[in-house]
């Protein structure tokens, strides 16, 4: 049997240990046992990272988003027999191909959401890596994939724990989802300590190596908002019945109570190539490349419940998680352009939370509606950040 895989994102730091997955589990794959294929591979701008990868995983097709750079990727990959897809629409035209089984979706921000939907519209397995399909539009996503037999499976760490301990039981049987944080790099931090944090402080996390945006939205915990309501549609769960505490060892990826007092927990090392491989492998369990977990070596597992009024963010996640509509999506947009003025050094770190919160305050959620309503929720919030920016710069030019 062979799985073809689509990798969109492929260049990140998921898409490629995705990829690593992919070469141990075909290194220990025996004469019967499952092959995984990469038919497609794309990214947004890397590209001569993925002429590297294309040169050998010899994909049938790559994709190249950012339409500027299809010239320099052409020439990269010249003698290679590949078709070069181009634009943003390409992730579309991906996510549709009947020679794709498995869309792996890696893919940072709002891009990959609509990517999302012509994947379960054409009820393939979708193995989600990024939150805003579900954060923007969870409720129209699930009910897509319902609706035509798609199969949606978590990669993020904490929900693909969720997912497996789910299975104890069902639905109906759970007291609470409780999902883990490692407290990020300002855990320890008072607010005042954390209101001028740099770049480079922010961008430290303790334990995982990711991608710069998603560091920074470690830190301000809003990586955290985004996962509570990723998991209200994700598992079809009130957000009162989702809770979150801080566990610096990183150790235990999540945990489910039910409603007789179990609680079922998934332990591991915090390793993304864990949920990338159970991803891809469900439901079986195979051998894989993921170092195996020593208790005795990490002697102790802490918790401890989160600060609330110092990590603003995960309250407000919480909040549009019960309010839902489009809130989220004013949430997850307001977030995105906030930590882009961020990282091009336009404004401190405090001003994230705060930028989210003022566009929150000024919006006015509309609680049913359609992806084109969410996607000018996204927008006007995108919008609304520049103006408050523009509006603070143009204040503190007068005084």
């Amino acid at each position: 049997m062979v799985k073809r895989i689509a990798i969109l994102g492929s260049t990140g730091s998921v898409g490629k240990n995705a990829l690593r997955v992919v070469d141990g589990l075909n290194s220990s794959a025996g004469k019967d046992k499952t092959q995984y294929e990469i038919v497609v591979l794309s990214a947004n701008s890397s590209v001569e990272l993925l002429a590297e990868q294309t040169r050998r995983y010899r994909p049938r097709f790559i994709a190249i988003t950012n339409a500027d750079f299809f010239g320099q990727l052409q020439d990269l990959i010249s003698g290679l027999d590949v078709e070069i897809l181009a634009g943003p629409d390409s992730l579309i035209e991906i996510a549709q191909m009947e020679e794709v089984d498995t869309v792996f979706s890696a893919v940072v921000g709002v891009a990959g959401l609509d990517a999302a939907f012509a994947a379960c519209r054409k009820g393939k397995r979708i193995a989600l890596a990024n939150k805003e399909p579900l954060v923007i539009a969870g409720e129209l996503l699930m009910r897509e994939a319902r609706d035509n037999g798609a199969t949606i499976l978590p990669v993020d760490s904490e929900h693909s724990a969720i997912f497996q301990a789910m299975q104890a039981g069902s639905v109906e049987e759970v007291s609470k989802i409780i999902l883990t944080s490692s407290g990020g790099p300002f855990r320890e931090l008072s607010a005042a300590e954390i209101q001028n944090a740099t770049l480079q402080e922010a961008l430290s996390h303790p334990v995982w190596d990711m991608g710069p945006k998603i560091s920074v939205d470690s830190a301000t915990m809003v990586n955290k908002a985004l996962e509570v309501i990723e998991a209200r549609w994700l598992f079809d769960m009130p957000a009162e019945k989702i809770e979150v505490l801080v566990h610096p060892e990183s150790i235990v990826h999540s945990l489910v109570e039910f409603v007789d007092g179990s609680v079922m927990a998934l332990l591991g090392e915090p390793d993304m190539c864990l949920p990338i491989q159970y991803a891809l492998t469900y439901p079986e369990r195979v051998a894989g490349i993921v170092r195996r977990l020593r208790l005795e070596e990490i002697g102790k597992l802490t918790f401890e419940r989160p600060n609330l009024e110092i990590f603003r963010a995960l309250a407000l996640g919480f909040e549009v998680a019960r309010i839902g509509g489009t809130g989220p999506a004013v949430f997850n947009a307001a977030n995105e352009a906030a930590v882009e003025e961020f990282l091009a050094g336009r404004i401190k770190f405090a001003s994230i939370v705060e930028l989210i919160e003022r566009c929150l305050n000024k919006h006015n959620v509309k609680k049913i509606a359609s992806l084109e309503e969410l996607l000018e929720a996204d927008a006007w919030a995108r919008e609304q950040v520049q103006k408050s920016i523009s509006a603070q710069v143009h204040k503190s030019t007068r005084t």
